[in-house]
């Protein structure tokens, strides 16, 4: 039998650093929601006791550094599972581009080989095991739109933002989150976005406020670092995006809109300045 589960990608409307925590990780909220850009994995059980995985995709690590190989092994280990699995990875997403393409994928090897297995493992039980392998494992085994507290992994689901269209530009260049959040220093902020406002904007289906509200923090290190994240966001501007922002700690830059022919002029102006440029939904 083969089981067949997406990966869908993330993005922040919202991110903000509260402060350094006393294990290392930073306290945070975020509201973060899909969009219908994938990944697509298909799990087969072997008899034999192994993880196996093969993927398109000539970027990314086939072995332990991988956190849908990860996933694997920890829910084979936790359930004592005799068995093993094979997974292809059809890669869609871009790597290290603030979009949680490996978080995904994660949390999609644990929904997917809960199913294979017939483990009958609850939804919750199954994103804390996701908080094990990354602060973002936990929202991509839930899904929709969550406000993420703690570390990330304390979710509180909430409605739906107002349906958009969702630029998505990529420049050539690969961020480390661990360097972004290293450089952060939370005392040299002037301001914080504001949670409430993009919470009132959801809750009454504001496409105009929803804009205002967006807000990222880390974008304070990731533009000093990266001058093409800069432009980019600043070509997104210009090319009319109703709301712009970086996604995670980037380098991804997405921008919001209403209506699809200004989408579609967007992308097109993206499309000379770099070549991973997507035009999505919310997955609402």
């Amino acid at each position: 039998m083969k089981i067949y589960e997406k990966a869908p990608a993330k993005i922040n409307l919202l991110l903000d650093v509260l402060r350094k925590r006393e294990d290392g990780f930073h306290e945070v909220e975020m509201v973060m929601t899909m969009v219908d850009l994938f990944d697509r994995l298909e799990m087969e059980e072997l008899e034999r006791d192994t993880i196996v995985i093969s993927s398109q995709a000539g970027y990314i690590p086939l072995d332990e550094k991988n956190l849908a190989f990860q996933a694997a092994r920890l829910i084979k280990e936790r359930y004592r599972v005799p068995k093993g699995v094979y997974i292809h990875l059809d890669k869609k997403i871009p790597v290290a581009a603030g979009l949680a393409g490996g978080s995904s994928d994660a949390a999609a090897t644990l929904r997917g080989l809960n199913r294979l297995w017939g483990l009958r493992i609850p939804l919750d039980e199954l994103s804390r095991l996701g908080g094990e392998l990354g602060s973002d494992v936990p929202f991509c085994v839930t899904g929709g739109t969550a406000l993420a507290t703690g570390r990330g992994e304390l979710l509180q689901r909430i409605g739906n933002p107002p349906q958009c269209w969702v630029i998505l530009a990529k420049p050539p260049i690969n961020v480390s989150t661990a360097d972004v959040y290293g450089r952060f220093r939370v005392n040299q902020l002037n301001t914080h976005p504001s949670l409430a406002r993009m919470m009132a904007a959801i809750e009454g289906g504001s496409f105009t406020a929803m804009c205002d509200a967006l807000g990222n923090v880390l974008e304070s290190v990731t533009l000093s670092l990266y001058p093409e994240v800069r432009q980019l966001r600043s070509s997104m501007r210009q090319l009319g995006a109703d709301g712009v922002l970086m996604s995670g700690s980037g380098p991804t830059v997405f921008g919001l809109v209403a209506k699809q022919a200004k989408a579609e002029r967007i992308y097109n102006g993206l499309r000379g300045y770099c070549k991973e440029v997507y035009v999505v939904r919310m997955l609402t």
